[in-house]
């Protein structure tokens, strides 16, 4: 085979992988839009007060770990208690802190040690001691003191010393929106099948917060968290809601997701061996419900519930972005038997190989795409009006993708209504395709690289910390009599 005929299938080979992407991500953003629409046509009318009124809603335990917190815990805490949802208890796992994060709980909550005992018998660290407080009566308090075991064992630990039907799982550095649960429950609410409900998350970098409470939603000044927004508009809104269409949703964020805590305890709950414990359990749950031939359904909420920080900086963004990689990579080698399997329904059928193909290995054939361009061009071997056509269509296809996802976002939810925030992110559509994609696919190598190495660590998240203001809601604690 002479290098013409490489040549001429290496264009033929990008030609179908391009034309491929395309169709498979405009079949998603359509799929996506109609899913929205029929979601929001059904809930238009909804009281959603009236599942919190309700003696007959579901009893729900947050539960949220914490890891040296000290800074923020308790507007953290005070945020939680102000949720609005009757059949509540809050449960806050310090994680082993190795600052000050349990001083200021016992502190600020009146907290006591407690004879509490716990009713499920997940795997976790040793636990130090049990706090509850008698002095607020507005929400139940619980506070878990224990071993430093990472936060998918303060979940199970967490999960553990739960006495409701449904369990919230949380980053406690997280902001959520105060009828967050009352939507997120309404699911399980409507049918027995579901087991699992997701929402939109998003990003909060230099918007205001007070007490708990988002007081205004900025975009970022920061450049880097400016392509972040535009990735998660993109990702929650045209990618999670026509995956929950299908019933096909094997992802449900770590920063926010309500269970069914059966199901959670059947399965042996978090995976603490794992770094991307979310997706990982969600895998597993479903195919618990396979293999004992249950009906189920993982719902999505398209409404923005919950909102967090992301990496302001390109060191915290590389190690977050390369653990994703990790965390996908060793769910898909743990669960390799799902693949194609019809037993496992859509998730083996079109998840898994979606994942394996567009999650996993497309950074992978990006980059030896790159690397083929420029040994090609090196050799004089490349046609560069068939490659510059090809790459125009690319990049006009990616903006003009991005560009339809922020139209949908803001025509929905209005969270940007200075002319300049959406001025500024529609600068970063443009650049999007040629200076943080690029980076993005970096980091994916660099997660493969760790994964051959064996490396299991999560890596130390830089945050900077939310705006605070003086004006804005209160949350007030109701001192028990």
């Amino acid at each position: 085979m002479n290098l013409s005929e490489i040549l001429e299938i290496y264009n033929g080979v990008f030609i179908f992988y391009t034309l491929f992407v395309v169709a498979v991500y405009l079949g998603l953003a359509i799929l996506s839009r109609v899913a929205y629409r029929v979601f929001k046509s059904a809930n238009i009318y909804t009281d959603y007060s009236y599942i919190s009124k309700s003696e007959y809603a579901p009893r729900v335990s947050v539960i949220a770990p914490a890891y040296n917190e000290s800074v923020t815990i308790i507007e953290n805490v005070k945020s939680l208690m102000a949720l609005k949802y009757s059949h509540l208890e809050i449960i806050v796992v310090n994680d082993g802190s190795k600052d000050d994060t349990m001083e200021r709980l016992i502190r600020a909550f009146d907290l006591k040690l407690s004879e509490q005992k716990p009713l499920g018998k997940l795997g976790a660290k040793r636990i130090k001691g049990v706090y509850t407080s008698k002095k607020f009566s507005l929400r139940k308090l619980i506070v878990i003191d224990k071993e430093n075991g990472g936060k998918a064992d303060a979940l199970n630990a967490g999960i553990n010393y739960s006495r409701s039907g449904l369990v919230a799982c949380i980053d406690v550095d997280c902001i959520l929106q105060p009828d967050s649960l009352l939507k997120m429950v309404k699911p399980f609410v409507l049918s027995n099948k579901t087991i699992a409900v997701g929402g939109v998350v998003r990003v909060l970098n230099d918007s205001i917060v007070d007490s708990g409470n988002i007081v205004k939603v900025r975009q970022s000044r920061n450049f880097w968290v400016r392509f972040q927004i535009l990735e998660y508009v993109r990702a929650f809104l045209l990618g999670r809601m026509a995956w929950s269409k299908i019933n096909g949703l094997i992802l449900i964020s770590g920063a926010f997701g309500v269970f069914r805590r059966d199901v959670l305890i059947a399965c042996g709950g978090y995976d603490t061996n794992t770094v991307g414990e979310d997706m990982e359990l969600i895998v597993r749950m479903r195919r618990y419900m396979h293999e004992k031939k249950l009906p189920y359904k993982v719902k999505y909420i398209p409404e923005p519930l919950c909102w967090t920080e992301v990496p302001p900086d390109l060191n915290t963004l590389k190690k977050q972005r390369s653990r994703w990689t990790r965390g996908t990579i060793e769910t898909l080698l743990k669960h390799k038997d799902v693949f194609f399997k019809r037993k496992y329904g859509i998730m083996g059928m079109i998840s898994f190989p979606f994942w394996l193909l567009f999650e996993w290995l497309a950074p992978l054939l990006e980059f030896t795409g790159i690397i083929s361009l420029i040994l090609l061009s090196i050799f004089g071997l490349i046609d560069w009006n068939h490659t510059l056509l090809m790459l125009g269509f690319v990049y006009t296809f990616a903006v003009f993708f991005s560009a339809l996802t922020l139209i949908a976002e803001e025509t929905s939810y209005f969270n940007y209504t200075n002319r300049n925030d959406i001025f500024r992110i529609l600068t970063v559509v443009l650049l999007e395709p040629i200076i943080f994609h690029p980076l993005i696919v970096y980091y994916a190598i660099l997660g493969n690289i760790e994964m051959i190495r064996g490396k299991k660590s999560w890596g130390e998240m830089k945050r900077t910390g939310f705006n605070s203001a003086a004006v804005g809601p209160k949350v007030e604690l109701i001192p028990s009599e």
